[in-house]
């Protein structure tokens, strides 16, 4: 695939919709409500899907909800995405919003986690519990994350959907909660669900590979103690999650969505270097676990990732290079001790 140069370029990428997502989206059966679209991934997948739902010919429309403070930042009636501004923290809130048969749940507050837990918990579990009994009626692909796994060894394949959950510090326990509460109100109401465990999606703006870009184009010290990682091109992560709905299922079904491979940190800045003209600068020693998850029941159900991750680093050195926007945004893959 050619590089990206720009961030027109990049929008474009993410959101043009696959053959397989124009096939999802003939299968949606009505309008896609997004809870939590403010953030990093949610505008592109607003629009992604959109985009899905126009080509296949159908009328259905997109419903971002996002917080006052992210107003304008997840699409606008031109995209075919209409956006909602809520506190989805207020029951009332979530009561005024439009019906949907599928809902993408993505509020969460992960960095700055340690700072309010009290609200951390309120936004992933007590949200998760207002929504699931709001859209008991609908599909739910609720995102998750891989930190609810334990740490695994470095050289295996990473944590599978039957791994049992072991998470580290108060975050990756209030997401894990979040799920716990999704499973009860599937259990208990027939809700279809599908805990959606993404680790690590990267925009060529932010990710591990930019963080790891970043750091080898300055010089700056790389920490290899958490040495091993997954990564997966967001405009796959997407592509994913509009697919998942038809997964959904009661009791719930668990996906973990990541690359294929298991990337050693130090190979990933060795090849940043080559591509950079750059001679990495390493600290520390790589631990024997880090933090992985295994997607081959991804890959198996939805088929392979469209963006390899030898591609993904390419597009991101490339991007660079070029001196293109960042959002100085870094993922703190390398944190072991589960304090974001």
């Amino acid at each position: 695939m050619d590089l990206i140069s720009n961030e027109s370029e990049l929008e474009e990428r993410l959101t043009t919709p696959s053959r397989r997502d124009l096939e999802a989206a003939s299968g949606l059966r009505g309008d896609v409500l997004i809870l939590g679209s403010g953030g990093k991934m949610g505008p592109s997948l607003a629009r992604r899907i959109a985009s899905a739902i126009q080509a296949a010919g159908l009328k259905h429309k997109v419903i971002a909800v996002v917080r006052k403070d992210r107003a304008g930042s997840s699409g606008s009636p031109s995209s075919g995405v209409r956006v909602f501004e809520a506190d989805l923290l207020d029951p009332r809130a979530l009561d005024a919003l439009p019906d949907a048969p599928n809902v993408v749940f993505m509020a969460g507050r992960k960095f700055g986690a340690a700072s309010d837990l009290p609200l951390t918990w309120a936004t992933n579990v007590w949200i998760a519990a207002l929504a699931a009994q709001r859209f008991r009626q609908s599909r739910i692909v609720a995102f998750s994350t891989g930190n609810v796994y334990p740490f695994v060894p470095g050289d295996g394949r990473g944590a599978n959907e039957q791994t049992p959950a072991a998470p580290r510090g108060e975050y990756a326990q209030s997401t894990l909660g979040r799920e716990r509460i999704f499973e009860y109100f599937s259990n208990t109401q027939g809700t279809p669900v599908l805990l959606y465990r993404l680790n690590y999606a990267n925009d060529l703006r932010y990710g591990v590979l930019n963080d790891i870009g970043e750091k080898v184009l300055r010089e700056e010290p790389i920490d290899l103690t958490t040495g091993f990682v997954n990564v997966i091109w967001q405009g796959d992560a997407n592509s994913y999650c509009l697919r998942s709905f038809a997964l959904c299922a009661s009791p719930p079904q668990i996906l973990n969505v990541t690359g294929a491979r298991t990337l050693s940190v130090r190979e990933v800045a060795q090849r940043f270097g080559n591509l950079l003209g750059k001679t990495p600068v390493f600290t520390g020693k790589e631990s024997s676990s880090a933090l992985l998850s295994d997607a081959s029941r991804c890959i198996e159900l939805l088929g392979p990732a469209e963006v390899s991750e030898d591609q993904l680093i390419e597009w991101t050195a490339h991007w660079l290079r070029k001196g293109c926007v960042t959002l100085g945004k870094p993922t703190k893959f390398e944190v072991r001790d589960g304090a974001f």
